[in-house]
């Protein structure tokens, strides 16, 4: 600002001069008088106006000049204070810095002293364990002497005692499983069997296997036998069954295991007892007939069946082992009749549970075809039946259901659980089987025997026509736990040992009596 001031003042004066020089020359003489005047008035103004500049530019320098000496002055003492609080920041950390090392080296002597003491404490307790194993050592020799038990004889009844606590804490365990498993599935199943049951209401019959054939009269016995017996050979011969002729008045029997060659031979018989002419020609011609009337028939029944329970496609050869169950029978309950009635049931019960009724039905109606198979067949009627299906073109589900309804096979779809059960409900209801007294009485007999023959059990009672078992047990020897241990096990030896339809039901009751005597 001052050195622009400067040179204003000095180009005012130039020009000024300048114009006072030309304006003298410009004049003529006798005017170079006023216009020296007039120069020295320009000028001295000039000079005037120049020192007026100068002293402006003079106070303005100064003022700018003290401005920047207060902005560097103000500067200056923030730097100080900066570097006064930086000095100050640094001092605090260098104490927190000393104090923390001091706590470190504290905290180093303190954990040299643990680890000493921690080092006595070790070999402390390993004396401490070398003198209780000394100690135990003594303790075992003197209880060996007292008890009278080897070392050995002492840790096997430690550890059968242990398996008998082990065994009851799993029976608890398995008490409480099959407790909560009821409760999830038992609503359930009873429903869907229940309404299974609840929908099907067929009609029942028990129809006896035919084994014997009623004589017109006694007479016919000696025609039926023949001279030399050529008619009784060529009749068992043509029929492939034995016929028996005894002192038994107005009947003969005939024996096979296979029901439809006993069927054809009771038609046989009865044709010639029509006709009046008996002799090898005559027999085997009404064999011929009958077993072609009774082929008809059983085609027939396999195709009613197969109607009545609404599937089709089944092959005729399997057809034929479905009629034939009609004239076969299982503790008298007729085996077509319980085929149908399986058959609904499974389906019903696949219905509620939203399965394929069709399928279920087709299984259950086909589950007992082996029970009508030739008798050289090997093996259960559950797998030759279920390899016949296979042969003849049923899905491998079928095959499966058929094969594992009596745990031939175990069962590994619903399918085969829903054919066993069906099977189970329509031979094990009240009143569907009969069974003989003497095997009636025999089956009783062996299942209290069976019972009878565990520890621990004082009486037993076979009820409900031997489908349960009340077990009474001696409540000294057996704990509750253990009762439970003792049903299954009684369940599992009647499984082994016995067969029988439907199911058994073990029951153990241990109870605890308390007398007392008023006088």
């Amino acid at each position: 600002m001052e050195v622009q001031a400067i040179i204003f003042a000095v180009v005012g004066l130039v020009l000024g001069g300048s114009g006072a020089f030309f304006a003298l020359r410009s004049k003529n003489s006798k005017d170079n008088s006023e216009a020296q005047k007039s120069a020295d008035e320009i000028l001295n103004k000039a000079k005037a106006e120049a020192d007026d500049i100068r002293r402006r530019a003079q106070g303005d320098a100064k003022q700018i000049i003290r401005e920047e000496r207060q902005q560097l002055d103000q500067e200056l003492e923030r730097k100080k204070k900066g570097i006064a609080d930086l000095e100050r920041g640094l001092t605090k950390k260098e104490v927190a810095l000393e104090q923390k090392t001091e706590d470190l080296q504290k905290q180093i002597e303190k954990t040299k002293v643990k680890e000493e003491e921690f080092v006595a404490r070790v070999e402390a307790l390993t004396e401490e364990k070398k003198k209780i194993i000394e100690k135990q050592e003594e303790l075992s020799n003197k209880l060996t002497v007292i008890s009278g038990l080897t070392k050995e004889e002492a840790k096997n009844q430690l550890m059968s005692q242990v398996a008998e606590e082990s065994r009851v804490e799993a029976a608890k365990l398995v008490v409480r499983i099959e407790e909560e498993a009821r409760e999830e599935a038992e609503k359930r199943a009873k429903r869907v069997v229940g309404i299974a049951i609840q929908r099907f209401a067929g009609e029942y019959v028990a129809e006896q296997t035919i084994s014997t054939v009623a004589l017109a009269d006694d007479g016919i016995k000696g025609r039926l036998i023949g001279r030399e017996g050529r008619n009784i050979r060529a009749f068992e011969q043509i029929c492939g069954v034995d016929l028996i002729i005894d002192d038994t008045p107005g009947v003969v029997t005939i024996s096979s295991f296979n029901v439809v060659r006993k069927e054809i031979a009771r038609m046989t018989i009865e044709r010639l007892m029509a006709d009046g002419r008996i002799h090898p020609a005559k027999i085997e011609e009404f064999h011929d007939k009958s077993k072609a009337e009774v082929e008809t028939r059983l085609r027939e029944l396999g195709e009613k069946a197969q109607m009545e329970i609404g599937v089709h496609g089944i092959h005729p050869e399997i057809l034929k082992l479905i009629g034939a169950l009609n004239w076969r029978t299982s503790y008298t309950q007729n085996q077509y009749q319980h085929a149908l009635e399986a058959a609904f049931i499974c389906g019903n019960m696949a219905a509620e549970l939203g399965l394929n009724v069709k399928q279920a039905r087709r299984a259950a109606l086909m589950h007992d075809i082996g029970k009508v198979l030739d008798a050289s067949a090997e093996g259960s009627h559950a797998v030759i039946g279920a390899d016949f299906a296979k042969k003849y073109g049923e899905s491998p589900d079928i095959v499966h259901a058929i094969r594992a309804h009596h745990d031939d096979e175990k069962p590994e779809s619903v399918l085969a659980h829903l054919v066993a059960a069906s099977d189970a409900l329509s031979g094990a209801r009240p009143g569907a089987r009969k069974a003989l007294k003497e095997s009636y009485v025999s089956r009783l007999t062996d299942i209290e025997k069976i019972v009878n023959s565990f520890e621990g059990v004082t009486k037993s009672y076979a009820i409900s026509a031997g489908r349960e078992i009340r077990v009474l047990v001696d409540n000294e020897r057996l704990s509750d736990e253990q009762t439970i241990v003792l049903s299954r096990d009684i369940a599992k030896k009647i499984e082994q040992e016995m067969s029988y339809p439907g199911t058994i039901k073990v029951a153990v009751i241990r109870e605890t009596r308390a007398v007392g005597i008023a006088k």
